[in-house]
Order: structure tokens, then sequence, then C-alpha cells
């Protein structure tokens, strides 16, 4: 598994705003938990298997500006399961 791309465009008191890119299958975010609640907006849309933090996994499409909503304590690794670029970008909101 290779490392997905991220870049922070923005970090402040109230939010936190992340391009996440995914060149090709099997790039993954790594392990992580979110430390505040997050909406997710997909940019090429993709497909994803996201595995949580007992190592269950599940299949999720994601469809181009079609956003959703996290909550925060959420714990997972996200790897692109598609064989084609998947960019979304992800707004933490801190407060």
């Amino acid at each position: 598994m290779s490392a997905a791309k991220a870049t922070t465009v923005i970090d402040d008191q109230q939010i936190r705003v992340t391009t996440w890119t995914f060149d090709g299958a099997g790039d993954a975010t790594g392990p992580h938990v979110h430390e505040y609640d997050y909406v997710v907006v997909p940019v090429t849309g993709g497909r994803f298997t996201v595995i949580n933090s007992e190592g269950a996994t599940r299949e999720m499409t994601q469809h181009a500006w079609s956003p959703y909503r996290g909550s925060a304590g959420t714990a997972h690794n996200v790897a692109n399961s598609g064989d084609t670029r998947a960019v979304f970008v992800e707004i933490e909101l801190k407060q």
C-alpha cells in the first residue's frame, strides 16, 4: 500500500481543510482517528475500502460532489480500491 497525498489548505481555530489524493489502487490514508466532526466532499468520486480499528472492512463508493459527514472519534484507514485516481476534500469542524 502506498500513502495517499494529504495537502492541508486551511488550518485555523475553526476548521481544517485537507485535500486527499489517491493516485492509484492501494493508496491509503493510513490508520487514523478523527479528532473532530467532519464533512467529506468527493471531487472525482471513486471506490474505497474502509478498514475500522478492529480490522473489519466495508466497501464504499463516493460520487463526485455528493458530500457526506463523519463523526469525531471515527477510527479507520481508507484505501483506494478503484483503478483510477481519486480525490476528495475533508473539512474538519473544530468548533
